[in-house]
C-alpha cells in the first residue's frame, strides 16, 4: 500500500508473514456475514467533480448512482499493490456488474507521466479495465474522498453511503461479502453467494510476505534514500558513476553516465547498469524511456549471471527484454528458497529512466 505523504507504507512489514488468502469455509462466511451485516455509515458518497476525463463510461454522478451498489477504487496503473488487487475488481465487475454493482477506478497519479491520459488510457487498455474510469489528474476527487492511498476502496450502498472501505491489499473475502450484503440490502437478488476465484498472472500475483525484507526504494533524490555508489549524488546534472565493491542488503547503486533527477535516474549513454542487492521473491521496477516511441533494451543479471528461469513476465529466458512505455516491469521471479542477492539491469541503448524499485 502506497500513502502519497510518506515515500512508503507497507501493508505488511518487510520480513513479517501477512495472514495468507485462504478458501473461506463454511465457519468463515458466516462471520464475514455477521460482520457485514452491521456495517456502521461512514460518510456519503462524495461528487466525482472535478474529475478531467471519463474512460470507458460518461461521466457518473452520486445522484444518477443512487439505487446502486457502487465499489470505487483509487488506482495508479504503476503501483504494484494495485495490481495485485485487480484480478478481483475485474472479477467482483464481471459477476456483480449485471446484478447492481457498478465498479468505478478513480485513476490519481503518482509520477509525471502518469498525469498523461493517453498513458492512462493506454494502461487501462493493457491491464483490461473496463470498468468507468475517472481521470482525476489533479487530485481532486482523491481530496474529496480525504484519501491517502493506492490502492484504496470504498464501498457505497444503493442510498449514496460509504458503509465500508479497505487500504492496501487483503481482505477480499469480506470485501466482496460486504459487497453481497449490500446488494441484498437494496433489493438485488440473482448472483450466487459464493467469492470469486482468480488466476492471477506476472505481477498480479499476490506477493511472498514471507520472505520480503526488501521495501519500496525510489531511485530521484527527493525520495531515494540507501544509494551506494562512491562520492554524493549529483542532482539534476550529468555524472558518471559507479558501483562499489560491496553492496549491503537494500543498497543501490549506478555505474555509467546517469543524471538523478528528483524523481528518477537517467540514463545518457548505453551500457549504463543499476545493481540492487535485495531479499525477496520478486523484482519489479517502474522504468521506460524518456521519449514517447522509442525503446530501450536492457538484460537482467541475478548474481552476476544472465538468464535463467528465475526471469520475470517481463524478461525472457536469457534474460534480455526491451521497454517502449513507462510502466511497472517485473524483471525477476524467484521460486524455491529466498536468500540475499544481487539484481543487476545494464541498458543496451540511452533514454531510460528509471523511477522505483519495487518487490514481491
Amino acid at each position: 500500500m502506497k500513502t502519497r505523504q510518506l515515500p512508503f507504507a507497507a501493508t505488511h512489514l518487510p520480513g513479517v508473514p501477512a495472514p495468507p488468502e485462504v478458501s473461506p469455509d463454511a465457519d468463515l462466511l458466516r462471520r464475514l456475514k455477521a460482520r457485514a451485516a452491521e456495517l456502521p455509515i461512514e460518510a456519503n458518497l462524495p461528487a466525482f467533480t472535478g474529475a478531467n476525463a471519463w474512460l470507458n463510461s460518461p461521466p457518473l454522478t452520486p445522484a444518477g448512482l443512487r439505487g446502486k451498489v457502487v465499489a470505487v477504487d483509487f488506482w495508479t496503473f504503476t503501483c504494484i499493490n494495485w495490481l495485485r488487487t485487480l484480478p478481483y475488481l475485474r472479477a467482483w465487475a464481471k459477476k456483480y456488474g449485471d446484478k447492481g454493482l457498478v465498479v468505478i477506478g478513480v485513476h490519481t497519479p503518482e509520477f509525471p507521466f502518469e498525469h498523461d491520459i493517453e498513458n492512462v488510457r493506454r494502461a487501462a487498455k493493457d491491464l483490461k479495465v473496463e470498468y468507468p474510469i475517472a481521470v482525476d489528474s489533479d487530485y481532486t476527487v482523491w481530496n474529496a474522498f480525504d484519501n491517502h492511498y493506492w490502492p484504496a476502496l470504498y464501498l457505497v450502498d444503493a442510498q449514496g453511503r460509504i458503509r465500508n472501505h479497505q487500504y492496501g491489499e487483503g481482505a477480499y473475502e469480506m470485501s466482496e461479502v460486504v459487497i453481497q450484503q449490500l446488494l441484498a440490502e437494496a433489493g438485488f437478488s440473482g448472483f450466487r453467494d459464493d467469492l470469486v476465484s482468480v488466476d492471477p498472472q506476472g505481477p498480479e500475483i499476490a506477493a511472498d510476505w514471507s520472505s520480503q525484507e526488501s521495501p519500496e526504494t525510489y531511485l530521484g533524490y527527493e525520495r531515494g534514500d540507501t544509494f551506494a555508489s562512491p562520492g554524493a549524488v549529483v542532482p539534476d546534472a550529468p555524472h558518471r558513476y559507479t558501483l562499489p565493491s560491496r553492496l549491503r542488503p537494500n543498497d543501490w547503486a549506478l555505474a555509467g553516465n546517469w543524471t538523478i533527477t528528483d524523481g528518477a535516474a537517467k540514463l545518457i549513454e548505453p551500457g549504463g547498469r543499476i545493481a540492487f542487492r535485495f531479499h525477496a521473491r520478486d523484482v519489479n521496477l517502474v522504468m521506460g524511456p524518456a521519449r514517447k516511441g522509442d525503446t530501450v533494451r536492457f538484460r537482467v543479471f541475478l548474481d552476476g549471471k544472465v538468464g535463467g528461469a528465475v526471469h520475470g513476465s517481463d524478461v525472457d529466458a536469457q534474460g534480455q527484454g526491451t521497454t517502449s512505455e513507462q510502466r511497472t516491469y517485473q524483471l525477476i521471479r524467484q521460486s524455491g528458497e529466498i536468500e540475499d542477492r544481487t539484481f543487476e539491469i545494464e541498458f543496451l541503448d540511452p533514454g531510460g529512466e528509471a523511477y522505483c524499485f519495487t518487490f514481491g
